[in-house]
């Protein structure tokens, strides 16, 4: 398949704001191939703006130059932006999925509690996020009790180049975290602005480059980052994550109402520490209990994601700072490719 070709075929899964994808609705046209078959090849295309607004208008562009660069390479993408003067912005229907240029979608992975192993979850959600092929993005934002440097096997601190922090590539994916710049051995005792206002500069202020999705580790509970994070980013959708058990569930329910209130889709909902069998004599035990998750969920009337099993091998990993593996990763890409569909990745 020429080149040409390939690259109409990836514009085919950008959608367009207004319906329909961008090459079908004559959104992106002109597609122009230079160099190709050499290492400086690059594509040119206009991509019309009218009856959308700016914010928009830059996502879409990033989410041109994101399929562009899969098929051709970083950097291929030469676009020219048109827009008719007397066309009015375009309402959106839902929030806008992302304020910051760049990153297509965002998915904040949240729980009512702690100790339910959201931190795992979303660390192995963005990693197999990245192996269907996704530029992805993880940031740990919880500002007090971060898990990410320690989930990717990540040491040392976060570099700043040309006033930007830069995120640390690992298993696939760009990751950044508080527990990159501050020292391991001593608390972090901000105020709810204080962390909130950090956040916010890990999202913006740090060169993320072109990147699908973003997944947010947010701090368990429903404050002021939740709410900074919802209001400021918009993100297109949320994972909540609970164990089977009762007391987990009310405040998984409590998350799931506070997104609710702030217009964020519930993506659905993970059943973690779902079920444990014995090493030594294969026995099958549900010390957390089995199936509150999903019960709740269709009481809610979200969808269900699926299990993680309790899991000796996923500690293991997880400790180690590596991606899970065998049935622990089958069921991280069963619900990452559900997470992508929610959100059209």
């Amino acid at each position: 398949m020429a080149l040409k070709d390939q690259v109409a075929a990836a514009l085919r899964n950008v959608t367009d704001p207004l319906g329909s994808d961008i090459v079908t609705s004559g959104r992106a046209a002109g597609i122009v191939v230079k160099n190709e078959g050499t290492p400086e090849a690059s594509v040119g295309l206009v991509l019309s703006v009218d009856g959308i607004d700016k914010t928009a208008a830059e996502r879409l562009q990033a989410s041109v130059e994101a399929a562009i660069n899969r098929v051709v390479g970083h950097g291929a993408a030469r676009i020219i932006l048109t827009a008719d003067r007397n066309s009015a912005p375009v309402a959106s229907a839902r929030p806008v999925a992302t304020t910051v240029p760049g990153i297509r979608k965002i998915i904040a992975v949240a729980s009512g509690k702690g100790g339910v192993g959201k931190s795992t979850v979303a660390a192995n959600l963005a990693m197999a996020l990245a192996r269907a092929g996704n530029a992805v993005g993880l940031l740990d934002a919880d500002i007090y009790g971060p898990s990410v440097p320690t989930l990717l096997g990540i040491s040392g601190r976060a570099k700043l180049d040309g006033g930007k922090l830069q995120p640390v590539e690992v298993h696939g994916i760009k990751a950044l975290s508080m527990g990159m710049m501050t020292d391991p051995e001593k608390a972090v005792i901000w105020r709810g602005p204080m962390a909130s206002s950090a956040m916010l500069q890990m999202v913006e202020k740090a060169d993320w480059g072109m990147l699908d999705v973003l997944v947010i580790d947010l701090p368990p509970g429903t404050g002021d980052i939740q709410l900074t994070m919802a209001q400021k980013l918009k993100p297109d959708g949320a994972v909540i994550v609970s164990t089977p058990q009762d007391l987990a569930l009310i405040d998984a329910r409590r998350a799931v109402a506070m997104f609710g209130e702030v217009g964020v889709p519930i993506i659905g909902v993970i059943e973690n520490m779902s079920g444990y069998v014995c090493p030594h004599c294969g026995e099958a035990s549900d010390p957390f209990g089995h199936g509150g998750a999903e019960t709740e969920a269709a009481t809610m009337g979200v969808a269900f994601l699926g299990r993680i099993p309790l899991d000796i091998a996923l500690r293991t990993s997880s400790d180690a700072g590596l991606p899970a593996t065998g049935a622990n990763g089958a069921a991280f890409d069963a619900v990452a490719a559900a997470a992508a569909v929610a959100v059209g990745l």
